[in-house]
């Protein structure tokens, strides 16, 4: 493909225009849709059209093409579609912030714009760091900024400092972790900072390894964005203010708690810092949700952060019913410390019975493989002995086995299939050695099944979705299936 400046003059393919008033990097809106925002790339002719044209790459991509024409390229748009070319008229820069802001509070009182604490300009045609200084010293007790959707130059030169800046969100504003480094040094008190939908994939510290400053810094949120490697997050370890960090919909596949080895590595060039300090020493909260993670390792290592008591981690292959997920219960169990989990609360008595279920769900296999119970469920031997609860085989007496009763579950059955029909719940007292295959022999005779293929589903009152029970040769104690449990009936599809 030709390309621009080997077929026309430095005249033609300038930057600016002075007829037009648009210059490249400017930030545009469509003449007759202010939600139709773009930035300009290119402003000049256009070969076999008259007159100047302002090629726009359009923030939602509904342009024509990727920034060339007829072979010949003016700009590199985002995408294939992202990218026309517009009539000078048929575009519009807007108001500058300053006089947007004048417009807004013309005839209120002083006092009014004085004590603005916070501003949402979300959406707006902003790109200059210069004009986002201004207004701030202009507003002395701004608190919060918000300038999501607007994208933000890479430049940040002639940066005051924004002292009173608490909380500063900048989702989908283009911005990489370079430039946060050097925006760090404009926001000392800086306590919220919000980077959503940047297609950040890397953490780039500018003189050192690990993430330093940022002394105020409580929130910490990076949802949606394209880190992959654990190893960019443990970069932030040396934050020692930070309590919460949103790291939902990236590509993480799996987490772990730094150990000597990598803190060396990463404090080999920090300078001040002592080597003892404890990594992630305040953070409570920890949203893994819709990432990649599918090993228990991952789970487990959770409960090395000292102060971790909320954490998510839904829509993780881990947890995906579809692939044999690891249930509620289970993540309870296994992660000491947590008290929200996946957004509801765990409580006292959830958090008992979910660690009694668990000892007894593994109870069976214990003496098959000791060793191996012991490395894949590390803390099955603890909470085994805080709960008191005996082995299988110690249940056995001088006097024989204990009353059948002590062995019995309570069982409400469901019925959910569609061409099953109206069937009322039957509630009934089964064995803990019970079989899924037993139970559906049980239902076809409770509710009439015959010739129907059947689907278990064990319902969990906390738990989004219910669980399959597709091994027919598990038995309700391997699957940790407790007293009072539901299990819903389908139908094969």
């Amino acid at each position: 493909m030709q390309n621009l400046n080997s077929s026309l003059n430095a005249e033609k393919s300038s930057t600016f225009d002075s007829t037009s008033g648009f210059i490249v990097g400017q930030r545009v809106h469509f003449a007759g849709d202010h939600r139709r925002i773009g930035t300009v790339k290119y402003v000049g002719p256009v070969e076999g059209y008259s007159g100047t044209w302002i090629g726009v790459d359009w923030d939602n991509a509904d342009g024509k093409h990727d920034g060339s024409i007829n072979g010949i390229r003016y700009f590199e748009a985002e995408s294939e579609k992202s990218g026309s070319f517009v009539r000078p008229q048929n575009l519009s820069f807007g108001v500058s912030l300053l006089d947007g802001l004048e417009l807004r509070y013309r005839g209120s009182s002083t006092k009014e714009e004085e004590d603005l604490k916070e501003l949402d300009l979300t959406g707006n045609l902003l790109s200059d760091w210069k004009d986002i200084g201004n207004i701030c010293e202009e507003l002395p007790t701004l608190r919060a900024l918000n300038l999501t959707n607007n994208k933000m130059a890479s430049v940040m030169t002639g940066l005051p400092l924004l002292k009173n800046i608490r909380i500063l969100v900048l989702n989908n504003t283009g911005i990489q972790w370079a430039e946060v480094e050097i925006l760090k040094l404009s926001l000392p008190m800086i306590e919220e900072l919000h980077l959503m939908c940047n297609k950040i994939s890397a953490i780039t510290p500018k003189y050192t390894s690990a993430v330093q400053g940022f002394s105020s810094l409580k929130l910490l949120n990076m949802e949606d964005n394209c880190i992959s490697d654990w190893v960019e997050i443990v970069k932030l370890f040396l934050l020692e203010s930070l309590e919460q960090l949103h790291l939902n919909k990236n590509s993480l596949t799996r987490i772990c708690y730094p150990d000597e080895d990598m803190l060396c590595d990463l404090l080999s060039n920090c300078e001040s810092t002592e080597k003892s300090i404890k990594p992630f020493n305040n953070l409570r909260c920890l949203l893994l949700g819709g990432n990649k993670i599918e090993d228990l390792a991952s789970v487990d290592s959770l409960n090395s952060f000292p102060k971790l008591t909320d954490v998510r981690l839904s829509e993780n292959p881990i947890v995906d019913p579809g692939r044999g997920c690891i249930p509620r219960f289970v993540l309870i169990a296994r992660l000491a410390k947590v008290e929200i989990l996946n957004g509801s609360e765990v409580s006292a008595r959830e958090r008992k019975d979910s660690e009694i279920r668990y000892v007894r769900s593994l109870l069976s296999k214990l003496h098959h493989n000791p060793e191996e119970i012991k490395h894949q469920h590390p803390r099955f031997a603890e909470l085994k002995v805080y709960h008191k609860i005996e082995d299988e085989r110690s249940s056995m007496g001088v006097s024989g086995p204990q009353k059948m009763g002590t062995g019995l579950l309570s069982i409400t059955l469901k019925c959910v299939g569609a061409s099953i029909g109206e069937k009322p719940p039957l509630t009934k007292k089964l064995p803990t050695t019970t079989t899924v295959g037993k139970l559906k022999n049980l239902c076809e005779s409770f509710f009439k099944l015959k010739g129907i293929k059947q689907k278990m589903y064990f319902h969990e009152e906390r738990s989004p979705l219910p669980m399959l029970l597709e091994d027919e040769m598990a038995s309700l104690m391997d699957l940790g299936i407790g007293n009072d449990s539901v299990i819903l009936i389908d139908e094969e599809s």
